[in-house]
């Protein structure tokens, strides 16, 4: 692995263990145990790590997110499962990067392409979330252009955003699979209100993988 490479891989996993705020150039340069003087010469501050960090997010998540929107997902409600394994992923490559999440305000107010990025990328969550929805309630009584619809989306889109926040509040540290499992149970029952007879069975559906989904990763 080049030494850029490596700066931005321990950059990462230092800013997601330790808090970004935290971690200083002369911190990672000691973790690679490299010169500073070297760090400089590929990345002349923090600054530069987070951005291009953040660039890296960016592609990855983008590219996830426009799948069901271009590709609608299973609308089988008895089947969750290909919508439970796709919000997985986006959780996981979240959780990837989530010192972003971990000290979003403070890193937004000092980075207006970083806060320009994540503007898009929550405009993307909310349209990938709005075509699960669609899909899942494609035979329920909610109209596709009702507004309890947007109002579920935005509630959901809140959720996928904030679940890390919320997650590292309440427990501090959970392994990943489950904090990651969890938000995904968390976004899917949102839905079941709005599916009238529906609702028990698709709440059930849930609870088993999620269930099935923990004792496979233990």
């Amino acid at each position: 692995m080049k030494t850029r490479d490596r700066i931005l891989h321990t950059s990462l996993a230092l800013f997601n263990e330790e808090g970004e705020a935290d971690t200083t150039t002369i911190d990672i340069a000691n973790e690679m145990d490299i010169s500073p003087g070297n760090l400089y010469y590929h990345f002349k501050g923090k600054d530069e790590i987070i951005v291009e960090l953040f660039h890296q997010y960016d592609q990855a998540l983008s590219h996830t997110l426009t799948a069901p929107i271009e590709k609608p997902l299973s609308s089988d409600r008895s089947n969750v499962e290909d919508n439970w394994y796709y919000l997985y992923v986006v959780l996981e490559e979240m959780y990837q990067y989530r010192f972003l999440y971990h000290n979003l305000d403070n890193i937004l107010q000092r980075y207006r392409d970083v806060r320009r990025g994540f503007k898009r990328l929550i405009q993307l969550k909310r349209a990938a979330l709005y075509a699960i929805c669609q899909a899942l309630l494609q035979q329920a009584v909610i109209d596709a252009r009702d507004q309890q619809l947007l109002g579920l989306v935005d509630n959901m889109t809140l959720t996928l955003t904030f679940w890390f926040n919320y997650d590292q509040l309440l427990h501090e540290r959970r392994l990943p699979h489950v904090t990651i499992h969890q938000g995904v149970l968390q976004l899917l029952t949102m839905v079941a209100p709005y599916l009238g007879d529906e609702q028990l069975d698709f709440y059930r559906d849930c609870e088993s993988i999620y269930t099935s989904m923990l004792e496979q990763a233990d």
